[in-house]
């Protein structure tokens, strides 16, 4: 039998709560210390004992669970989740459908309703994100409510709780087929090959699908492009599909070149065509400037939190001078597109970043597009933390 404890919330918290916000706070709750074990079921109530939600225990962030129903008497049992589960999938249908879309978010945690894991589709096989000890409890009644729900050919999971919130190195597979590896999957017609078994990260992230698709369709024609921060290169790899002239893909990790090179090979691209380079971004930047390199269109995704040997960046801290850097080696009329998953601020304050570094560079601009996240990355309003997409298309004038 499941543990389960009341938990009671200071006056002053109980608003957001009350408001549908979905994150239990450890600084919001007067006994938080009477939680011992993960996965165990929660009661939050006011101080007067006002029933204020359900949900369960789990570390995740700077959270110690997730709110999941407003209903006292709701279980979170089979039917439960199969119910989230299915309305999840109706609100995704159309991308259930589509030929030239093989891959998206299927579920997506707070924004469908439980937070604390997402699962990820692609062309049939499932990837589970499990982000806490808590949720990862509840696993058997989630696999078993998929059966039923979503046909699929297999299933794999990530378990992304190790104790500074890292991914578990283990043998992902789950249940069903495995995956053939490389497993092809479709984006707007594009081809990704995708590893569901090679550590945590699987070759490409869905969420920035739009972009990728704006970048291709819209701006890359006749340009040259530089992707930086650039993973396996499906920036590139839209870039060049959409006709840029040349293509160059900066990361400092080894396997970016393997890696992007694959991306290229499974377009018909050749990869030689294009410039893949192994090697930090600033020091690049550096490199750019001296040489007085110029690009039409220059690409920046940089992750939250990033250290190598010589730099550390943070997004919230560092974002302006990372700009400053783009700027100097984009060309006239040409375009920056600047991005970030950073939650911890909105797209206001990104934009302020932005307008700093033209400022500071004497540099005249104006934002032509924006994007947050895509339909499929479902988040609710309740949450803005869950909306963590911010990316600008900035053309600079003169």
């Amino acid at each position: 039998m499941r543990q389960q404890l009341t938990l009671k919330v200071k006056n002053k918290f109980t608003k957001p709560y009350k408001s549908g916000y979905p994150l239990i706070s450890k600084q919001s709750l007067i006994n938080g210390n009477d939680l011992k074990e993960e996965g165990t079921l929660v009661k939050l109530v006011d101080e007067q004992n006002n029933f204020l939600g359900k949900g369960y225990y789990g570390n995740q962030n700077k959270g110690y669970g997730w709110i999941v129903s407003k209903d006292p008497n709701e279980e979170m049992d089979i039917l439960f989740f199969k119910l989230a589960l299915q309305k999840a999938i109706n609100k995704r249908y159309a991308l259930m459908k589509a030929e030239d879309t093989t891959a998206f978010r299927l579920f997506n945690g707070e924004g469908d309703g439980i937070g604390g894991f997402t699962i990820e589709y692609f062309d049939g096989y499932l990837v589970i994100n499990w982000y806490s000890k808590g949720i990862y409890s509840f696993s058997e009644e989630i696999l078993e409510a998929i059966e039923g729900v979503i046909e699929y050919k297999g299933i794999y999971e990530k378990k992304r709780f190790n104790t500074d919130g890292q991914y578990v190195e283990d043998d992902d597979f789950v249940k069903g087929e495995r995956a053939p590896s490389p497993l092809i999957i479709k984006e707007n017609g594009v081809n990704f090959a995708v590893h569901l078994n090679d550590g945590a990260m699987v070759g490409v992230f869905l969420d920035q699908r739009e972009v990728r698709k704006t970048i291709r369709d819209k701006y890359a024609k006749g340009k040259t492009v530089l992707n930086t921060f650039s993973y396996t290169g499906a920036f590139s790899v839209y870039a060049a599909l959409g006709g840029a002239v040349k293509t160059t893909s900066v990361d400092l990790a080894k396997r970016s070149l393997p890696k992007t090179t694959e991306q290229f090979n499974v377009n018909n691209i050749d990869e030689k065509t294009q410039v893949i380079l192994v090697e930090e971004v600033f020091h690049y930047f550096k490199y750019a400037k001296k040489k007085n390199l110029k690009f039409d269109i220059v690409i920046m995704d940089p992750p939250s939190f990033a250290r190598s040997k010589k730099v550390t960046f943070r997004a919230e801290k560092d974002y302006t001078s990372l700009v400053s850097d783009a700027i100097a080696i984009t060309e006239k009329n040409g375009l920056i597109v600047a991005s970030t998953n950073a939650a911890t601020f909105g797209m206001d304050k990104f934009k302020g970043f932005i307008d700093q570094a033209f400022k500071e560079n004497k540099v005249a601009y104006k934002f032509v597009e924006e994007f947050s996240l895509p339909s499929d990355f479902s988040t609710i309003k309740e949450f803005k933390e869950g909306n963590y997409l911010k990316v600008l298309f900035i053309k600079r004038i003169g």
